[in-house]
């Protein structure tokens, strides 16, 4: 695979300048804030590990700094994280008719930084209205997954999978809380792009813990109920359709809905194609869809191109499978 297919997200908004970076995670940024981000209220963030609980760190030190990225998408800026040492989670509540439904959003950004509006707070914006409670998942980067290191110019795997044992963390942690949200234990999904797909089809066929329980949290289920990838990355290998050895199907991995444009220039449309003939391989029910145009990192973000009306696909898609109640004929 290319490197720029590792980069991800992150060459989608900053190719021109990706060759002068030398630091893993540290892309250019405009209006740079040296602070953690945080989101707006009324939405709530919340640590994923107990205070004091030593974890592994990202690939590169640093400190968490947000700004936004020198590219646009359909016209807008996209807010970026760097350094993230402190997993969160931060959750919006539904605002519209309770389903009992809640969704984890995996943000992309090659597992170096985090797209945390494009593919993060505006899924919330678009899932909350419908009766589904959001919650964010700011995990550890950079090096938290299979990435792209600049210092060796080399694919790298990390030892610990971060962002997998954050992903874990915090579907544990909703269940835990399910009652207190007014959350379904059993309807609870994942939506992830980009790295994010991948860390969608990392969490759904991870059937065991991938880090030793800290607390009763701990004692609930890791997986999701259902799964929703977006242009995933990191998912195959040449030749032919071949599933990147670090993905394990699962017998009883989630139903899934998997959406790719075919002139996507960071992954290529075979990193789809080769999840979805494996899931339907181990029969699991799984659906895609492919258009011809889209390219990547496109979000929630509404352009001419059909893919970008990808939400009222999946919401059909979540009542067909009983997440959520049918809007009827």
């Amino acid at each position: 695979m290319k490197t720029t297919a590792w980069i991800g997200f992150v060459i989608a908004l900053s190719a021109p300048i990706a060759a002068a970076v030398a630091t893993t995670g540290s892309e250019p940024l405009l209006n740079r804030q040296d602070r953690p981000w945080q989101p707006v209220a009324p939405a709530v963030q919340t640590p994923l590990w107990p205070k004091g609980l030593s974890i592994a760190a990202p690939a590169s030190p640093g400190h968490e700094v947000f700004g936004t990225g020198r590219g646009q998408i359909a016209g807008r800026p996209v807010t970026v994280v760097q350094h993230v040492s402190v997993p969160t989670m931060t959750i919006y509540r539904s605002s519209g008719k309770n389903t009992g439904a809640a969704v984890v959003v995996f943000p992309g950004g090659g597992y170096r930084v985090l797209a945390i509006d494009l593919e993060g707070t505006e899924v919330c914006d678009w899932l909350t209205p419908k009766g589904i409670t959001c919650v964010v998942l700011k995990y550890r980067v950079p090096g938290s997954g299979p990435y792209w290191n600049d210092e060796c110019n080399c694919r790298r795997v990390p030892a610990e999978p971060m962002a997998l044992q954050d992903a874990q963390r915090a579907i544990s942690l909703l269940r835990e809380q399910a009652t207190a949200l007014g959350i379904d234990p059993h309807k609870i999904g994942v939506v992830g792009f980009s790295a994010g797909g991948r860390m969608v089809a990392d969490v759904s066929n991870h059937p065991q813990r991938s880090y030793r329980p800290v607390d009763a949290a701990d004692r609930q289920s890791a997986r999701p109920d259902f799964a929703i990838a977006l242009y995933p990355g990191h998912l195959w290998k040449k030749p032919g359709l071949t599933l990147d050895p670090g993905v394990k199907i699962d017998p009883h991995a989630p139903p899934t809905l998997i959406i790719q444009a075919e002139n996507d220039p960071t992954d290529d449309i075979r990193e789809s194609l080769t999840y979805y003939l494996a899931l339907q391989q181990a029969k699991i029910p799984v659906e895609m869809h492919l258009y011809a145009n889209g390219g990547h990192a496109f979000g929630l973000r509404k352009t001419a191109d059909p893919i970008t009306g990808w939400p009222s696909l999946a919401e059909h898609w979540m009542s067909t499978i009983g997440v959520v109640p049918s809007a009827g004929p």
